[in-house]
C-alpha cells in the first residue's frame, strides 16, 4: 500500500502551507492541484512546492472545480503508484491532527472508502447544517440505504485509487460542489464499503467560501437528477442489497 494526500486549491493559497506543514511528518506524497488560481494564490502554491520536496503540483489553466481537480489527481496518483489518496481541503477547516486514525483505518481496510463526518463547533453557519441534511437524505434515497450515510459532503476522505480511477474513466462526475456527494454515491453503487470516522471542523473567522448560492445549487440539483436516473437503472440490484442489509441488521439485533 502506498498512501498519499490530495489538496485541491482555489482561493485558499494563503492557508495551504499550514495544511501541508501539518502533513509533512507523514513523509507521504502530496498532490496539490492549482485550480486556475489568480496570481497571488499561485505565489503561495509555488512557495509551498519549493519548500516541500514531497509536493507535486498539478495545474488547471482555469478554474475547473473541486471534482475535476480531484479526478485529475486520481489519474496522476494511479500513474505514480499511489494506491490510497487522502483528500483534504486547503482552507484549514479540518483537523489534520486526526490523520493518524484515518490512515491507520485505511491500512486495516484497504478496500474501503474512509469517510469523515464532521464534528462542527459553534462557527458553522446554520444554512450549511440544513443543506448537509438535505444532501444526506437524498444520497440515502438514490443508494436505497437506511442509516448508512452519516455525511455525504465532508471533503476529508481516503479513497482507494483503483475503483475511483475506473469511475473517472467511465462516468461523468460533477466537477464542482456536487462532487463529494456524487462520488460517495458512486462508490456505494460499486459496493465499495464505507467506514465513517469523526473529524473536527471549524469555520475560520474571515475565511473564504467558494460556494455560490445560485450557481452551485443549480448544479447540485442537476447532479441529483442524474443520480435519480442512475438509481432507477440500478434499482433491482439496489433493492436486493437493501433487503440483504435489512436482514443482516435484524440478525445482528437478535
Amino acid at each position: 500500500m502506498q498512501q498519499g494526500f490530495i489538496i485541491p486549491v482555489y482561493n485558499h493559497g494563503n492557508t495551504l502551507e499550514s495544511v501541508v506543514s501539518s502533513l509533512a511528518g507523514y513523509k507521504l506524497p502530496i498532490i496539490v492541484v492549482d485550480d486556475g488560481n489568480k496570481k497571488a494564490d499561485k505565489v503561495y502554491i509555488n512557495l509551498v512546492a519549493q519548500k516541500y520536496s514531497n509536493v507535486t503540483v498539478l495545474r488547471n489553466k482555469f478554474n475547473r472545480g473541486k471534482g475535476y481537480s480531484v479526478c485529475k489527481a486520481i489519474k496522476a496518483a494511479h500513474k505514480m503508484g499511489i494506491t490510497h489518496l487522502f483528500q483534504i481541503d486547503a482552507d484549514g477547516q479540518h483537523d489534520c491532527a486526526q490523520c493518524d486514525l484515518f490512515l491507520q483505518k485505511s491500512k486495516e481496510n484497504p478496500d474501503a472508502l474512509i469517510c469523515g463526518y464532521p464534528n462542527f463547533d459553534e462557527t458553522i453557519p446554520e444554512n450549511r447544517k440544513s443543506g448537509r441534511q438535505i444532501s444526506n437524505n437524498y444520497a440515502a434515497f438514490v443508494t436505497q440505504t437506511e442509516n448508512y450515510i452519516i455525511d455525504a459532503m465532508c471533503g476529508y476522505r481516503i479513497y482507494p485509487v483503483e475503483p475511483f480511477y475506473k469511475i473517472c474513466r467511465f462516468a461523468y462526475i460533477d466537477s464542482h460542489m456536487g462532487f463529494d456527494t456524487e462520488i460517495l454515491v458512486r462508490f456505494i453503487w460499486k459496493n465499495v464499503p464505507v467506514i465513517y470516522l469523526p473529524v473536527n471542523v471549524s469555520y475560520p473567522v474571515g475565511g473564504k467560501s467558494n460556494f455560490r448560492m445560485v450557481r452551485d445549487n443549480i448544479r447540485i440539483s442537476f447532479m441529483f437528477a442524474r443520480m435519480t436516473i442512475g438509481m432507477w437503472l440500478r434499482y433491482p440490484m439496489l433493492l436486493k442489497r437493501k433487503k440483504r442489509m435489512q436482514s443482516e441488521s435484524k440478525s445482528a439485533d437478535k
